[in-house]
């Protein structure tokens, strides 16, 4: 069957200020640039800009260590520090939720050393306050799927284990989120242990299809959605021969082919989806709530950021970033309130 034409583009560009244009051209221009037509990527290409963040003294009172979960597979710990996210006297032991964080990148770039995610992660642990597990997975094509999906439950698992004594004290709760691919993965981990996450936070997650969509033809051309690079880091990924179709990729028709019988779905854990209005992926992010909910998922919402392009929360400085994260924070707080009022009400019982 034909595509159907594509609408008209949106009139405008989206409000960026020009720092964050110059960042976006330089990174898409990188990221052109290492992908080879062979399949192959250029690492020493990538290493020379992909600038990574030391594991210093407390920054922006938060704390951050490397930790190996096994011979393949490390997690950076970020910490909160100060009075106020210890509970207003330092208090060490005050429980905190902790957030098993998946950075995004198709896949195929970026680390959870990379400095953009760093300060990310940094952001997100001062604002909720919880600490954050950020996952360093392998990356495609060097390892294509299953693998990141089975190093995020490696994370998860070793979190729910204690995480070797690293965590100041036993989580209050623990979820998982990310972003693009991270949320791609963070959607798989919960999917394989539903009762062990109190909630999932999908930014803008990573989503695929053969059929395009009409935010996928009428965004082409905005940052980072153009066609050919988004086929490249799903041949890259997937099993070869496979099509975008997979269940890997097109995650929401995955989940309405399971269907209401499939018991993953209705004990799914409470789930935001953050969509952009600049992002060519928010069709299918939409789509995927929708499939969710429709599936018997009781707790799904939307959160929408008109003005955002694909990876606006790596920008600081801009409004919608501010936003993003304060209702992250709301939404993990919220959810670890509702599981600890539930225990109380279980032990009265």
């Amino acid at each position: 069957m034909a595509a159907p034409d594509p609408p008209p583009p949106r009139p405008g560009s989206p409000p960026l200020p020009w720092r964050a244009r110059l960042l976006v051209s330089a990174a898409s221009a990188l990221h052109a640039a290492s992908l080879r037509g062979d399949g192959t990527v250029n690492r020493f290409l990538l290493s020379i800009f992909d600038r990574h963040a030391p594991t210093p003294s407390p920054v922006a009172g938060v704390a951050s260590t490397d930790h190996a979960v096994s011979d393949h597979l490390r997690v950076r710990l970020f910490t909160p520090t100060t009075t106020a996210a210890l509970g207003g006297d330092g208090d060490s032991k005050q429980q905190l939720p902790v957030v098993v964080y998946f950075h995004g990148g198709g896949f195929v770039f970026h680390s959870a050393a990379t400095a953009q995610y760093d300060e990310f992660c940094r952001r997100l642990a001062t604002a909720i306050p919880a600490a954050i597990a950020s996952v360093d997975y392998r990356l495609a094509p060097e390892h294509r799927f299953p693998a990141p999906y089975d190093d995020g439950e490696a994370a998860l698992r070793w979190v729910l284990a204690g995480a070797g004594g690293a965590l100041p004290s036993p989580p209050a709760a623990v979820f998982v989120a990310g972003d693009s691919a991270g949320g791609n993965i963070a959607h798989q981990v919960a999917a394989r242990h539903p009762t062990d996450v109190a909630g999932l936070v999908a930014v803008q997650p990573f989503f695929g299809g053969e059929a395009p969509t009409a935010s996928e033809l009428r965004l082409r051309d905005a940052p980072f959605g153009g066609p050919e690079r988004l086929a490249w880091l799903w041949r890259a990924f997937l099993p070869p021969g496979t099509t975008r179709d997979h269940e890997a990729a097109n995650v929401p028709d995955a989940i309405r082919r399971g269907g209401g019988g499939d018991r993953r779905w209705r004990a799914f854990p409470a789930t935001v989806v953050c969509v952009g209005g600049w992002d060519v992926h928010q069709d299918r992010q939409r789509a995927y709530a929708d499939a969710l909910r429709d599936a018997g998922a009781e707790d799904v919402a939307v959160a929408e950021y008109p003005d955002a392009i694909h990876a606006f929360y790596m920008f600081g400085e801009l409004a919608d970033s501010k936003k993003m994260v304060t209702d992250v924070a709301e939404f993990v707080n919220r959810r670890a309130e509702q599981l600890k009022q539930r225990g109380l009400d279980q032990a009265r019982d």
